[in-house]
């Protein structure tokens, strides 16, 4: 457990060449022979062999996205019927022989038709492929890239998932014609709330948000209507931050928005994700945001959120600000794992300068003196650094709080 952590971290996204080539070795090599399939043939049971997909037709006609052609179709609807007879097939008991086939011979056009089958699979390799596959072929153009996120209204949850992940890792999501409809669309109040997550998180990998951008989601997120949506929305703001911040080491506009959406959400489960994901960027604070998460400590009900605050006050620039808060906070301070929190986040802060501090949160709550003597001992034996001294502990996580949901 890292001396940092306090909540679960998000895991990271994005596109790898090299996972996708992956999955084909594995899923085309045969490795994997409970995974997703293609019947190219079928022999011994008098039915007849299914045709395998060619990369293009010898009438030049590109297959269509629609689906199977009613009686009494037009004679351009006779594509798509083609399209959708030739698409690959599932078996989850074979290998995927027309991996490659697919691979080499997939478009835009044809992606939905070709990929429905495979969607079935629960194979974790499989889907990866196929939003890799997607993503390559979005690429960096604008007009595909708004076709994609316009599949995303009506797509079901599995289409929905690959989609928005392909959409999300791609190129062209970087450009403004197209971040700008995700916003749009991702804002739509049309769309249930746990479609418009999804459509708002393909915007995670963005570089930046403008400040109109920002101002949106901001909005959004302290929306009491927002609900799951809302909570996306403060996600997004903490992840383009993280982007940011690795970019310009600046992470000012970004954390404003957070205290705006930790300090003044309704909905206990969006302030606690504007409050803790700061802890994945750890910028170090201003004046003004220390102040706005000293203020959290007095305010916030959720013991979680006033943890979370502790442990971003850990990284302030003025360190002696933070150990006058924590020892101010930590008498009242009702929750042990709060206490914690204030009292070990007090050595990160200030290191062994924190020390008589953290004696007198002993002498407050005797049950801390075992773990000040041993912060006390660590730091007599010339050990200074924080994360040396975490490890040193004799026990990281001695009231249990670490793990608590």
């Amino acid at each position: 457990m890292s001396p940092e952590s306090s909540s679960r971290p998000t895991p990271p996204d994005g596109p790898s060449r090299f996972t996708r080539r992956r999955a084909i070795a594995l899923l085309g090599g045969g490795l994997l022979l409970l995974a997703v399939g293609l019947v190219a043939r079928r022999g011994g049971d008098g039915v007849a062999p299914v045709e395998s997909v060619e990369p293009g037709s010898a009438s030049g006609v590109a297959p269509s996205r629609r689906g199977p052609v009613k009686a009494g179709a037009a004679p351009g609807a006779e594509a798509g019927e083609e399209a959708a007879a030739g698409a690959p097939r599932y078996d989850a008991t074979t290998c995927w022989k027309d991996l490659e086939r697919f691979n080499e011979g997939v478009s835009l056009d044809t992606f939905r038709e070709w990929a429905a089958p495979l969607l079935s699979s629960r194979d974790p390799l499989v889907r990866m492929y196929l939003k890799e596959r997607l993503t390559e072929l979005i690429g960096n153009d604008a007009g595909r890239a708004n076709e994609v996120l316009g599949w995303t209204r009506e797509a079901g949850p599995k289409e929905f998932k690959v989609f928005a992940m392909a959409l999300k890792d791609s190129e062209a999501v970087h450009l403004p014609e197209v971040s700008r409809k995700i916003v749009e669309l991702g804002l739509d109040a049309t769309l249930e709330p746990e479609r418009r997550a999804g459509v708002l998180s393909s915007l995670d990998t963005q570089k930046q948000l403008s400040p109109e951008v920002l101002t949106r989601l901001t909005d959004f997120a302290k929306d009491p209507a927002s609900g799951e949506a809302g909570w996306a929305a403060a996600r997004t703001i903490a992840r383009v931050m993280k982007n940011d911040h690795e970019r310009t080491a600046n992470a000012a506009p970004y954390l404003d928005k957070l205290l705006n959406i930790g300090t003044q959400s309704l909905d206990e489960h969006v302030r606690y994700m504007a409050l803790s994901t700061p802890m994945e960027t750890a910028p170090v604070l201003d004046a003004s945001a220390t102040d706005g998460y000293a203020k959290v400590l007095t305010t916030e009900g959720s013991p979680d959120g006033r943890g979370a605050a502790a442990h971003n006050l850990s990284l302030s620039e003025d360190r002696a600000k933070v150990l006058e808060t924590f020892a101010s906070a930590f008498e009242p301070e009702k929750d042990v794992c709060v206490r914690w929190a204030l009292f070990r986040f007090s050595a990160r802060a200030a290191g062994k300068d924190a020390l008589p501090v953290m004696a007198n949160m002993a002498l407050v709550d005797p049950r801390f003196q075992a773990t000040y003597q041993d912060f006390e001992r660590i730091y007599a034996s010339g050990v200074v650094d924080f994360e040396r001294v975490w490890l040193a502990l004799a026990d990281q996580d001695p009231y249990g709080c670490l793990h608590r949901d």
